[in-house]
C-alpha cells in the first residue's frame, strides 16, 4: 500500500505519512492534528484549510457539493477546501484558514 507526506507548515504539528486513499478527517483526527473538525459533512466550514498538492492534479477537486460550500466560505481562495471531504491520493501541504 502506497502513502504519502502530509504536511501542516507554520502548525509546528509534524508530518504524516497516510495511506492512500485515506479520509483526512478520519486519519488525523485522532493524532490531535492542527486541524478543527465540526459536522464532518462539508457543511459547517469549521475544517477550511489552503490545499496545496506536491504535484498538480494528484489531488482531487472538490465535487459540486464541496464547490457550493467553498463559494460561501472561502470565494476568493482557490486552494480552499473543506479538509473533512479530502482523500489522500498524493502529498499535500495543508494550512488552516481563520
Amino acid at each position: 500500500m502506497s502513502t504519502h507526506r502530509v504536511e501542516f507548515p507554520g502548525s509546528g504539528f509534524a508530518p504524516l505519512e497516510l495511506a492512500h486513499g485515506a479520509q483526512l478527517v478520519l486519519a488525523v483526527s485522532a493524532l490531535d492534528s492542527p486541524l478543527l473538525f465540526g459536522c464532518r459533512a462539508g457543511l459547517c466550514g469549521t475544517c477550511l484549510v489552503e490545499l496545496e498538492a506536491e504535484v498538480t492534479g494528484s489531488i482531487a477537486p472538490p465535487d459540486a457539493d464541496e464547490r457550493e460550500a467553498l463559494e460561501i466560505y472561502a470565494p476568493e481562495r482557490p486552494l480552499a477546501r473543506l479538509a473533512c471531504q479530502v482523500r489522500v491520493t498524493g502529498a499535500m501541504r495543508i494550512r488552516r484558514i481563520g
